[in-house]
């Protein structure tokens, strides 16, 4: 197998690591991309980021009251 951030997976495809990435793991290496996208254009003065681990993505919400969401209008 393949181990990252010290956890041993096996071989093959892995849909969903524990930190939200989706790798393939082979004899030679282990490749993987993230399943979430970083917030780049939003409010930064009235908003702030927080990663959701569940989702697996970022949400982007009032520094004021973090249970109200900010528009985001881009992602990379």
């Amino acid at each position: 197998g393949c181990i990252l951030d010290g956890k041993l997976y096996p071989f093959g495809e892995i849909a969903r690591t524990e930190n939200c990435f989706r790798c393939s793991c082979s004899l030679d290496a282990m490749r993987c991309c993230s399943l979430f996208h970083t917030p780049t254009s939003y409010d930064k003065e009235k908003c702030k980021v927080i990663f959701n681990q569940k989702s697996c993505d970022y949400d982007v919400v009032l520094k004021s009251d973090p249970s109200k969401e900010c528009f985001v209008s881009s992602r990379v």
